[in-house]
């Protein structure tokens, strides 16, 4: 007896920006493909029956629904922060996006970097800091006085939020600045490292 695949309920706001991204002209084949699985998931389609019609092993499917599924609750909690449709549409990829490529283990967790997206759709005035915007290098520091990571790099934490696929964040999510030598932020008492903004390279 094969076991029941995890089931997907979707918020209307998250449905909307499904379709909307399989919509797009731009997205990768890769991600298209694991939308469709997301929303016939949905619609309550048998991971067999959508393997046939997407010409894809089941597995992939299962994987995918699965994925999905271990990632909703940080997508609930980013739509709670207020995301912006730019945000929500980052975060969903995130979530359906490869952790890693070429066999190389990835040193992050997706958890990590759920938590890491949700943290940057916070207001950082929660956290008392002294900027409206979020930064990278506010972010890799709260990140690390969290306890969501023993230490990260500015650069990283750009690369997670811009996802590859998404030109460039929202200015109410991030503010861009990136430094010639992004250097790893680790201990409590980076919180106020780089805290003023440079101007973003050219």
């Amino acid at each position: 007896m094969s076991r029941q695949a995890p089931m997907i309920v979707l918020l209307p706001i998250v449905k909307e920006t499904l379709e909307r991204l399989k919509r797009s002209r731009t997205l990768p084949q890769h991600l298209a493909e694991r939308i469709r699985i997301v929303l016939m998931s949905a619609d309550g389609a048998l991971c067999v029956a959508q393997a046939r019609q997407l010409e894809v092993d089941a597995q992939r499917v299962r994987r995918w629904r699965k994925r999905w599924v271990r990632r909703e609750a940080d997508l609930a909690k980013a739509i709670s922060n207020g995301a912006t449709k730019t945000e929500l549409e980052r975060f969903v990829l995130g979530i359906l996006e490869d952790n890693y490529r070429c066999g190389v283990k990835p040193k992050f967790s997706e958890e990590q970097v759920a938590s890491i997206i949700a943290l940057a759709c916070e207001d950082p005035v929660k956290y008392d800091l002294p900027v409206s915007h979020w930064t990278p290098q506010e972010l890799a520091a709260k990140a690390v006085e969290k306890g969501i990571v023993e230490s990260i790099s500015v650069r990283q934490v750009g690369r997670f939020l811009k996802g590859g696929t998404v030109a460039a964040a929202h200015v109410a999510l991030l503010a861009q600045s990136q430094t010639s030598r992004p250097r790893a932020v680790s201990g409590p008492s980076a919180r106020y490292l780089h805290s003023v903004p440079r101007s973003p390279a050219a």
